[in-house]
């Protein structure tokens, strides 16, 4: 099925028995960063009509994990709401588990995936809809902003993302940048993209799931930089709600068919 046909996809009811999905998020100091995750929810609802969905965060949010867990007991899947296997996905979501005596299945992150660049796709589109023409990406380079880590693999992995995007979306050129940690900055990677012969436009795409503090340091340096266009963060789209659902999905089934352990 295409990421189009996917997008689009009627809501499933929930089957009878299905465990709870416990999205646990990061958390933000900016209000709409909360926001942006229930928005986000009430898609996933939508899709999965009967699903019991909770939200869990991480740091500066509440509810908190020993929080919700408190009501949902122990049928539930956990599915981060990351895009990178880097140090949340790694250590904290694992540890702030154990610490509440949760034996969860946890899914994986959410890249890479399809979907993810249909959200991307989408994103773009709405910031200038003209970018819905293959001739105009085409001519277009585009800037994957992301947070940085100072996990090799996850920048890795982000790299991968980038490369993916051009070769099956069309772009003249996908550069990445980052808003912490090392690698280059937003305004050197809209430059390079100036630089390059193919590239008419420039866009500045935000590989950030909702808005706050680092979001708003892409906008003003693509600001300064004199961007074509900016598009907004990831959530809420319908392609990360169903995202979420495929991983939760795929955890489910794969905590339903592992071996019992023997002793």
């Amino acid at each position: 099925m295409s990421d189009r046909r996917l997008s689009a996809a009627p809501a499933t009811p929930v089957a009878a028995g299905s465990p709870a999905l416990l999205l646990i998020a990061h958390g933000s100091r900016d209000p709409r960063h909360a926001a942006a995750v229930a928005a986000l929810v009430a898609q996933v609802r939508a899709l999965r009509p009967g699903l019991d969905v909770a939200t869990a965060y991480l740091d500066h949010c509440a509810p908190r994990i020993p929080q919700v867990l408190d009501r949902l007991g122990p049928a539930a899947v956990a599915v981060p709401l990351l895009l990178n296997r880097a140090f949340h996905a790694k250590h904290d979501i694992p540890a702030a588990l154990r610490a509440a005596g949760a034996d969860l299945p946890v899914a994986d992150v959410l890249g890479p995936s399809p979907l993810l660049l249909s959200a991307l796709d989408r994103r773009l589109t709405e910031a200038a809809p003209a970018l819905a023409s293959p001739a105009a990406r085409a001519r277009t380079g585009v800037v994957l902003a992301a947070a940085g880590s100072s996990d090799p693999a996850a920048d890795a992995a982000t790299r991968a993302v980038a490369a993916e995007w051009r070769r099956t979306r069309g772009w003249a050129a996908v550069e990445v940048a980052y808003a912490s940690a090392g690698g280059p900055r937003v305004p050197d990677a809209v430059a390079a993209l100036r630089r390059t012969p193919a590239v008419d436009r420039v866009a500045v795409s935000l590989y950030l799931l909702a808005p706050g503090l680092l979001p708003d340091r892409i906008a003003e340096a693509a600001t300064e930089a004199a961007a074509d266009h900016l598009a907004a963060t990831l959530a809420p789209t319908p392609d990360l709600a169903r995202l979420l659902l495929t991983r939760y999905d795929e955890a489910r089934t794969t905590a339903r068919t592992a071996p019992a352990l023997t002793a």
